[in-house]
């Protein structure tokens, strides 16, 4: 059985460190943690887990200081994870059962990253990061901001996932801001810095500033294809926010980097359905139900998309298009992934007090009562 080193770097993680380490310390053999400047109670509370507690100046560089952590590690794999990071009872019961039967000859193990959940804590945003790294191969992170590890060797995909807990929020200008003291100090970003520079852009409502920045990676020719598709999906949302008519134009370019993805699919329904146009925004949502979820291809994810979201936005436009029947039929496919979910039992009571309207449905209920 293979041995991990976690690896991670905090500050001021008081009211989340223990859950983090609570959840991992069985399944790793070591833990390094590494402190950029905490005032609270944090490395007090990591020391009941851990001796391995290092001092690290903070220099607006999230890779220089993983790069310091993970040259501390003395094991064969090293792991990282942030504070407010878990892993539930289910993924250390799949972590423990992978890391069993590990090939030694992986270099990089994938593993889910859940950041975003519904009503009922289900995921409805994920990715897939690198998470588990050979020490051998001397992974090293880049980028100050938004930083990733270059990927070589061997790369195995575990269904594995770690849940993102955030319990306090941190400075939301952080990222922005180091980025911007790049660029005034005159370093170049590179595309997935620039790709990234956008996103924050567009976090902070500054939507022409980050199309113009989409526009122009979406020009480079050697960026990551998700990070294209992405673009693509980021620059019509600038657009439209920005009011302008040509927005959908940005989501048919992502169709030149691959298969249809259902995110797209619904971002352009949900156009046309804005617009009232009702058929054409029915035949995209229909196509989000036709595409198939590429899993291990990296990018971002959002599951309601192929099922849920499609299903209930179809409701709506046949609902509109005066087609009852056909609204109601995909109000009950909606109500199968989400039967508690607020705009379904609001539909449900809609379509009670239309029963009349809807062919089959009075005999239907009749009958089952």
């Amino acid at each position: 059985m293979i041995s991990i080193s976690l690896c991670m770097i905090v500050k001021d993680e008081e009211p989340v460190i223990a859950r983090c380490l609570d959840s991992v310390r069985d399944l790793v053999d070591e833990i390094i943690v590494v402190d950029t400047g905490s005032s609270d109670g944090t490395k007090e509370i990591v020391s009941g887990y851990t001796d391995k507690i290092y001092d690290f100046e903070w220099t607006d560089d999230f890779a220089a200081a993983r790069n310091f952590s993970f040259s501390l590690a003395t094991k064969e794999y090293i792991m990282w994870l942030d504070a407010d990071d878990i892993l539930t009872e289910e993924d250390r019961s799949s972590f423990r059962t992978n890391r069993d039967s590990l090939d030694p000859s992986v270099s990089v193990v994938m593993m889910k990253y859940h950041t975003a959940f519904d009503e009922k804590d289900r995921p409805v945003f994920s990715y897939y990061r690198e998470r588990l790294l050979r020490r051998d191969r001397n992974p090293r992170w880049v980028g100050a901001v938004h930083e990733v590890v270059p990927r070589s060797g061997k790369t195995v995909y575990w269904d594995t996932a770690v849940t993102h807990r955030k319990v306090v929020t941190n400075d939301p200008d952080r990222n922005l801001r180091i980025f911007e003291k790049l660029i005034r100090s005159g370093t170049e970003l590179d595309l997935r810095q620039q790709f990234y520079y956008g996103r924050e852009l567009m976090g902070h409502g500054r939507y022409e500033e980050a199309a113009d920045i989409f526009e122009n990676f979406l020009r480079a020719k050697n960026s990551w294809i998700e990070d294209r598709i992405t673009a693509c999906r980021d620059l019509f949302s600038c657009r439209r926010r920005m009011g302008r008519e040509d927005a959908p134009e940005a989501l048919f370019l992502s169709f030149l980097y691959g298969n249809p993805r259902a995110e797209v699919c619904c971002d352009i329904g949900s156009w046309f359905l804005e617009k009232e146009r009702y058929e054409t925004a029915a035949w995209w949502y229909e196509a989000a139900l036709r595409c198939r979820r590429e899993a291990q291809g990296g990018g971002f994810y959002s599951p309601d998309c192929y099922g849920f979201l499609p299903c209930l936005q179809l409701c709506v436009c046949y609902d509109r298009l005066g087609d009852m029947e056909k609204a109601f039929s995909y109000h009950k496919k909606s109500q199968l992934y989400k039967p508690e979910n607020a705009s379904v039992l609001y539909n449900e009571k809609y379509f009670e007090a239309k029963r009349s309207q809807i062919p089959g449905k009075e005999e239907q209920e009749t009958a089952v009562l």
